[in-house]
């Protein structure tokens, strides 16, 4: 098992940014993929984005080219950067970490967008 700690969600304006973290208790090296989820209230828990052990990426078509996830293993933390953020980005963000047999998920960290 591995706990996940995120931070760095808030308050930001429609366009404005923000960026997630999701620091490990142990080194994420070896972790397959790492994801963000994010759920609204009323809504079903959503996939946002996944980086793999090689880096590869994968979004929700709602946050392409607005969103970029990256993991950088030495400090054994997961980021979630956020641009041109809307309204209907508000939620709360959650880190998972896919460890084969089982997953472990944050607490999770609030993002609101709204002027």
């Amino acid at each position: 098992q591995v706990q996940l700690v995120e931070s760095g969600g808030g308050l930001a304006q429609p366009g404005g940014s923000l960026r997630l973290s999701c620091t490990a208790s142990r080194s994420t090296f070896s972790i397959n993929a790492m994801r963000w989820y994010r759920q609204a209230p009323g809504k079903e828990r959503e996939l946002v984005a996944t980086i793999s052990r090689s880096h590869r990426q994968n979004y929700a078509e709602s946050v392409k080219d607005r969103f970029t996830i990256s993991r950088d293993n030495a400090k054994n933390t997961v980021y979630l950067q956020m641009t041109s953020l809307k309204p209907e980005d508000t939620a709360v963000y959650y880190c998972n970490a896919d460890l084969g047999r089982s997953d472990s998920w944050g607490q999770g960290t609030q993002v609101t967008v709204s002027s």
